[in-house]
């Protein structure tokens, strides 16, 4: 029983609900900038170089064929236009995590420097307080 309490406790930790709930909404956001990219983006850029459907664009290196049992082999394709589309859900991706977080380090400004309580004697270098007007080591008059 104590290895299922022990996992419990550490399934139930704060940071281990935090990760899990960050991965499923990460997974959902790269599902809506794949849509964006596919769906919106895509086909506007089609359009603009000519009708070109990116999913679609590939090099063929070996025609389908019939094999010796008969049955279909499929063509070997390299399909350069999904890796397009890869690369700009990446890039969007990216872009959006990169603003994310620039905003949120925006948001964490330092804290101010909290002002000096002491200063140096001119005469003897011994440190005393602020509004000291004489230091309390050599004597001397204090600016």
């Amino acid at each position: 029983m104590g290895m299922v309490k022990e996992f419990k406790e550490f399934a139930m930790r704060g940071n281990v609900v935090d990760m899990a709930v960050g991965i499923i909404i990460g997974a959902a956001f790269g599902k809506i900038v794949t849509s964006m990219v596919n769906d919106i983006l895509m086909p506007p850029i089609g359009v603009l170089l000519g009708g070109v459907d990116f999913a679609s664009l590939a090099i063929k290196v070996k025609d389908a064929s019939v094999d010796a049992a008969g049955k279909p082999v499929a063509a070997v394709v390299i399909s350069y236009g999904k890796f397009i589309n890869t690369v700009l859900d990446f890039i969007i991706v990216a872009f959006c995590i990169f603003m994310v977080i620039k905003a949120m380090n925006a948001l964490k400004k330092p804290a101010p420097a909290a002002a000096p309580t002491t200063k140096e004697c001119p005469r003897c270098f011994s440190a005393i307080s602020i509004k000291a007007t004489r230091c309390p080591n050599c004597t001397s008059d204090v600016k």
